[in-house]
């Protein structure tokens, strides 16, 4: 399977911003640990602050088999990225790395949630895992 993990925005700074909610380690050294365990799949990784729908729309018409999406905060505001998932073919799994029900909340309505497969947060870097 050919899965694609897109990490959208401020996601760049894990292990250097709020340690406390997003921990010590970068996706990238959870990346290593992800494309070990799962040798048998490609996966492939996406991160930007800005170019999420773009991305959306190049992998989701059967260039990829499933996407796991860390929206980040357009999480909360972005019908645009919601639209978006509608839009492809390819399932979508949202993740978050902290539980967003237990944060502010602005944080607890996910305007892409009702667009994806499937929801998975609060399990630290292990969201991506159990989305996978």
């Amino acid at each position: 399977m050919n899965i694609l993990i897109i990490n959208g925005p401020n996601l760049n700074l894990l292990g250097k911003r709020e340690k406390s909610v997003y921990g010590e380690n970068s996706f990238e050294s959870y990346l290593e640990f992800l494309r070990n365990k799962y040798s048998e799949h490609q996966l492939v990784y996406f991160q930007s602050n800005i170019e999420l729908i773009n991305t959306l729309h190049q992998y989701g018409f059967g260039d990829t088999d499933g996407i796991v999406l860390n929206a980040g905060a357009y999480t909360h505001t972005s019908i645009a990225i919601s639209d978006a998932i509608r839009a492809i073919n390819v399932p979508v799994i949202e993740v978050h790395i902290s539980n967003i029900h237990a944060r502010e909340a602005y944080r607890h309505t996910s305007m892409i949630a009702a667009a994806c497969k499937g929801s998975i947060a609060g399990f630290g870097m292990d969201s991506y895992r159990l989305a996978i």
